[in-house]
C-alpha cells in the first residue's frame, strides 16, 4: 500500500487505474473516472469559493456517488467537507451551515425542502440532480488531479468537519485533517488486510465519521471498490451484498439488530462478506450474527474526535474491544477524582462482578491526535482537562489490560450511590430470548439519584411476559442488585437517530409518560405489572413530596 500522508495523494493515485472503483445501483465507475470526477469538482470549487473565505463546503446528500466525489474534490482542492445531517431542521440546520463557515452547499432535490426559508447568507447551493449542475461542471471536464487547489495541501490540511452527536446543546464540529484521515485508513486497511479486490459496502450515512473514516478511507488506501447504498436498509442488505460482491461493511448502533430481525433465509450465508467493523453491537448480537450469516463482527473503538483508540489483537477475550493502540496511554478513571478504577473481576462464565468499582471514564494520558472542534474553545477545554483527553465514554478494564465498553458518560446511572453503565445492563438483558433490542437509561429517583428504566422491542408476535422476565432476571448471576429495571417500556421499534444510534435523549425525556405500555415493579413487589394512570399519579406525588422538579415526561 505504501506510505501516504494526504488524502489528495490517495485520490491522485487512482488516475489511470481503469479497474472498478465505485458502484451505485446500476452505475459503475472506474477508479480513473472517480479521480477525474473529483478533479473536475475540485476545479469548480476553487472558482466558486470567494477569495478569503474559509475553504469549507457543506454536503447535504444521501449516499450517492456525488458524496465520495466531493470528498475527493475537497481533498484535491485543500478544502474541508462539513457533513450535514438531513434529520436536522430549520434554524438548527442553518446553524450547522453557518457555524462551519460553508460558502458552498452541495445537495440534491430530495433535500431542497429542508433549505426553504433558511437564512444562509452568501451560500451558493449546488443541486447535483438539478438541470444546471451538469452544465456547471462541463467546462471542468478535462481537469486532472493537481490542476486546482486553494492552497498547498499537506497532512495538516483540514479535510472533515463532522458533527458529533451530543445529548445536550448544539452538535460540535470535530476537525479531521488529511493526514489523520489517511493514517486512519491505512491503519484499518493493514489491520484487516484489505486488498484491491475487496468491495467495501457503505450503507451507514456518509455525513457521519464512521462511514468515511472506517469504510471509505481504508478502501481508498487499498484501491478497493466502494459500493454505496443510499440509505441503510435491513431488508435489502443481503441482496446488495450479493449484487456488489461486498466483502466488508461498517455498522453503528442498531443496524445489527435490524439485520437479525429480518426473516431467516436458506441463503443467509450465500455471499462473499467476511467482516463487519463497528460499535455497540454487543456480544450477544455479535454471536447471533456470526452464527446466522457466517460473518465475524469486530467491535472497535476510536472516539469520533480521534483522541483515543483501542485495537483488537490476538487473545482478546470475548466481550472486550482490545487494548490501547500504540502511542496511547489509556486508563479508566473516576470522572470526579481522576483516580484509576479497580480492575474488573469476572465469574467463571465471564460475567462482570464488580461494576460499581470497575466502571469509569476512559482517558488518554498520552499524546492525543485530537485536533479540536471548529470555533468551540470551551468544548476543546472540556476534552483536554488536566493534560488528558477525556473521551466521555465509560469502560472497565481487566487485570490483563483489555478494555470493555460500558456506555457513554451520558448513559451513566447512579442508583443508591452506585455508578452503573447502561451498556453493561443492556448486554445482560439482551440474553432474554424474547428481546429483539434493549435500551437502558435513567429516570430520576424521587429521593436522589436515578432509577433504571429500559425500552424493549420484542421478537415478532411475542407478548411481554412479566413472570418470565422476572425469572430471567433472577437467573442472571452478574445482574447486580441495583441493575434490574424498575420500569420496562415495551416498544414496537427502538427509536434511533439518523446515524442508527439509539435515541436515548428522547427516551429519557419521556420517561414512563409515553403512549407505549410500561411495566413496573413497585418497591417490595415480587413481579412486574402494568403501570396505570393511578400509579402515575402516585409516583408524581412521590416526586413532589421529595421536591424533585425533574419529573419523567414533564
Amino acid at each position: 500500500m505504501g506510505s501516504t500522508t494526504t488524502v489528495a495523494e490517495l485520490v491522485r493515485r487512482q488516475w489511470d487505474d481503469h479497474g472498478t472503483g465505485l458502484r451505485y445501483e446500476g452505475l459503475v465507475l472506474s477508479h480513473h473516472q472517480v479521480a477525474a470526477g473529483a478533479a473536475a469538482r475540485a476545479a469548480l470549487l476553487t472558482d466558486l469559493l470567494p477569495r478569503g473565505a474559509e475553504p469549507h463546503l457543506g454536503v447535504l446528500l444521501d449516499n450517492t456517488p456525488e458524496f465520495p466525489l466531493w470528498l475527493g474534490a475537497a481533498a484535491l482542492a485543500g478544502a474541508a467537507v462539513a457533513g450535514l445531517n438531513p434529520t436536522r431542521r430549520g434554524a438548527d440546520l442553518a446553524r450547522d451551515v453557518v457555524h462551519t463557515d460553508c460558502r458552498v452547499l452541495v445537495t440534491e432535490r430530495a433535500h431542497l425542502p429542508l433549505l426553504d426559508g433558511l437564512d444562509l447568507p452568501g451560500v451558493r447551493v449546488l443541486v447535483t440532480d438539478g438541470d444546471d449542475y451538469a452544465e456547471l461542471l462541463a467546462p471542468y471536464a478535462g481537469a486532472e488531479p493537481g490542476d486546482a487547489a486553494l492552497s498547498t495541501v499537506g497532512p495538516g490540511t483540514r479535510m472533515l468537519l463532522y458533527f458529533t452527536s451530543g445529548s445536550t446543546g448544539a452538535p460540535k464540529a470535530a476537525i479531521c485533517s488529511q493526514g489523520r484521515l489517511a493514517a486512519a485508513g491505512a491503519s484499518l486497511a493493514s489491520h484487516f488486510a484489505v486488498r484491491s479486490d475487496d468491495v467495501h459496502y457503505v450503507c451507514m450515512p456518509m455525513f457521519h465519521g464512521n462511514a468515511v473514516i472506517a469504510d471509505w478511507a481504508p478502501a481508498l488506501v487499498a484501491g478497493a471498490q466502494v459500493a454505496l447504498r443510499r440509505r441503510f436498509s435491513a431488508t435489502r442488505f443481503l441482496d446488495d451484498v450479493r449484487t456488489h460482491g461486498a466483502t466488508y461493511f461498517t455498522y453503528v448502533g442498531r443496524a445489527v439488530q435490524y439485520l437479525l430481525a429480518t426473516p431467516e433465509r436458506p441463503d443467509d450465508r450465500d455471499h462473499r462478506l467476511r467482516l463487519g467493523f463497528g460499535t455497540e453491537a454487543g456480544a450477544v448480537d455479535a454471536a447471533r450474527f456470526e452464527k446466522r450469516f457466517g460473518v465475524r463482527l469486530v467491535e472497535g473503538y476510536g472516539s469520533s474526535e480521534g483522541g483515543a483508540a483501542i485495537q483488537r489483537s490476538a487473545g482478546t477475550p470475548r466481550g472486550a474491544i482490545g487494548r490501547a493502540a500504540p502511542g496511547d496511554d489509556l486508563a479508566v478513571v473516576d470522572p470526579e477524582t481522576g483516580r484509576e478504577r479497580a480492575a474488573a473481576r469476572f465469574d467463571p462464565a465471564g460475567r462482570l462482578l464488580n461494576g460499581d468499582e470497575a466502571i469509569g471514564e476512559l482517558v488518554n494520558r498520552g499524546s492525543s491526535p485530537f485536533e479540536g472542534y471548529w470555533r468551540n474553545p470551551e468544548a476543546d477545554a472540556a476534552r483536554r482537562r488536566g493534560g488528558w483527553y477525556w473521551t466521555g465514554d465509560l469502560f472497565f478494564r481487566d487485570a490483563d489490560g483489555f478494555l470493555y465498553f460500558a456506555g457513554r458518560s451520558d448513559d451513566r446511572l447512579r442508583v443508591d450511590s452506585e455508578n452503573l453503565g447502561a451498556a453493561v445492563i443492556e448486554n445482560i438483558l439482551a440474553r432474554w430470548e424474547a428481546a429483539a433490542g434493549v435500551a437502558v437509561y435513567a429516570v430520576p429517583d424521587p429521593a436522589a439519584g436515578d432509577q433504571v428504566m429500559c425500552a424493549m422491542a420484542l421478537h415478532g408476535g411475542v407478548a411481554f411476559d412479566p413472570v418470565a422476565f422476572g425469572a430471567f432476571l433472577d437467573a442472571q448471576s452478574d445482574l447486580g442488585t441495583k441493575m434490574p429495571p424498575r420500569f420496562v417500556r415495551v416498544v414496537a421499534h427502538l427509536p434511533v437517530t439518523a446515524t442508527g444510534k439509539i435515541h436515548r435523549v428522547g427516551l429519557r425525556r419521556e420517561g414512563f409518560r409515553c403512549d407505549d405500555p410500561v411495566w413496573w415493579r413497585p418497591w417490595g413487589a415480587g413481579t412486574y405489572r402494568l403501570l396505570t394512570g393511578e400509579d402515575r399519579a402516585g409516583l408524581d406525588e412521590d416526586y413532589r413530596r421529595h421536591g424533585r422538579e425533574d419529573l419523567p415526561g414533564r
